[in-house]
């Protein structure tokens, strides 16, 4: 089974380190002792995220579920098309829409937007390492 240190933790549910550390002071998420290193489950770590994850369908009429909120921190805009870019987190998200609908939106930097992401293939990695 996979088990990750504090950090790594932190940086996958994208919090700080003494974030990581109180939750589990506060017996939110456990850790244990392992050469002197606290750790955490990779299965523990997944269940607790699940629950971090916040599902807005009840509020959202549709069938995509992957909505990353960030901040618009570019838009192209030529004739027809504009491409914004979002900083959602860590994650940079580049998207191309019609100018109008970008005009619509009132997309510029520094303004709060949604990703909404609905793909019918989507890759899946694991990184070396993480297996059993």
């Amino acid at each position: 089974m996979p088990q990750y240190r504090i950090a790594q933790v932190a940086e996958l549910l994208g919090v700080s380190d003494d974030t990581v550390r109180r939750w589990v002071e506060a017996g939110r998420l456990q850790g244990r002792i392992d050469g002197g290193v606290q750790v955490i489950e990779g299965e523990e770590v997944a269940s607790f995220a699940r629950r971090l994850v916040t599902d807005d369908r009840d509020r959202r009429h549709g069938s995509a579920r992957n909505r990353l909120t960030g901040i618009v921190t570019e838009v192209v805009r030529d004739g027809v098309m504009a491409q914004v870019e979002i900083a959602a987190g860590r994650y940079r998200i580049v998207s191309l829409l019609s100018r109008e609908a970008a005009d619509e939106l009132q997309l510029a930097p520094g303004v709060l937007a949604t990703a909404v992401i609905k793909a019918t293939m989507v890759t899946v990695e694991a990184d070396a390492g993480s297996g059993p």
